[in-house]
């Protein structure tokens, strides 16, 4: 063999011997040396290892438990009865403070007592007529003391207030007999829409349910509860004991869409402690 064959030998086995090396660090069979690289890191499994190590950790909110005592009715009351537990904190002072407020409400001086809704009327009006004057009293009172709402219940009751004489009326002269009452340029849109629809739909009387009630413009929640009970006489919002005791269901009418510009709270004229009217229009 001569020389040039024996130098193509030596290359031959040479190049096998690397091709298996190369081979054995690419399976992963063996644990790498100190001199080797590493295998690269797939992009997704980078993403999972940076989010376990370097993402923020996750407060676990505390719950907080609220403990509610219901008091015992009289049928529930008896030997056996276990008491309600009393909660933990109440206002300092709260059952003297109560004692001051109904001591400083026994004369009734204030001007709600003189000039609230079930005053506002015309009492020599027809009951439909006086119906709609108190409905339009507690439209008015809305963010307005109630000596101003008495004013413009006046004003307008010396034109002769019902519901055919507010729609012969233009905006800017009902507008001048309700100023200064809070929000009147709105109060004016407000009357002339509610006066129309109950012309149409109720001959011009106010709807009997608070339901009906909440639904006209400019009407809320607590004007037409006061409307039920001054006008028509009848408790509403709360529930009333039955013969047998047991509390009578009242349907809670459906809650119309918030507006832009929200009636406000009117005077609880008439409105004693328990919640109850001490006058209300004659049917």
């Amino acid at each position: 063999m001569c020389s040039a064959q024996k130098f193509v030998m030596r290359m031959a086995g040479l190049t096998m011997v690397t091709r298996s090396r190369s081979r054995s660090r690419g399976s992963g069979a063996g644990p790498r040396g100190a001199g080797e690289e590493a295998a690269p890191v797939r992009k997704g499994e980078a993403n999972a290892e940076g989010k376990k190590s370097h993402g923020p950790a996750k407060r676990q909110r505390k719950t907080q438990k609220l403990s509610v005592a219901y008091e015992a009715s009289d049928n529930e009351k008896g030997e056996g009865a276990k008491l309600p537990e009393a909660p933990g904190w109440e206002p300092p002072d709260w059952q003297q403070q109560l004692v001051n407020i109904r001591t400083m409400r026994s004369g009734k001086d204030a001007p709600v007592d003189q000039l609230g809704a079930e005053h506002c009327y015309d009492p020599s009006a027809p009951p439909k007529v006086r119906r709609y004057q108190v409905l339009l009293s507690l439209m008015l009172s809305s963010q307005t003391k109630d000596q101003v709402t008495a004013g413009a219940m006046e004003r307008l009751r010396a034109r002769g207030l019902t519901v055919d004489s507010i729609l012969q009326t233009d905006d800017s002269t009902l507008g001048a007999l309700i100023y200064p009452v809070g929000f009147w340029r709105s109060k004016v849109k407000f009357i002339k829409q509610t006066s129309a629809i109950l012309q149409q739909r109720y001959g011009g009387d106010i709807p009997s349910s608070v339901a009906e009630l909440v639904a006209l413009p400019g009407v809320g929640p607590k004007m037409a509860h006061l409307a039920m009970a001054v006008a028509w006489g009848a408790v509403s919002g709360i529930e009333s004991p039955t013969d047998s005791g047991g509390p009578r269901q009242r349907p809670s009418p459906r809650r119309r869409p918030v507006r832009r510009w929200r009636p406000g709270c009117p005077g609880m004229a008439g409105w004693g402690l328990a919640g109850l009217p001490s006058a209300s229009l004659p049917h």
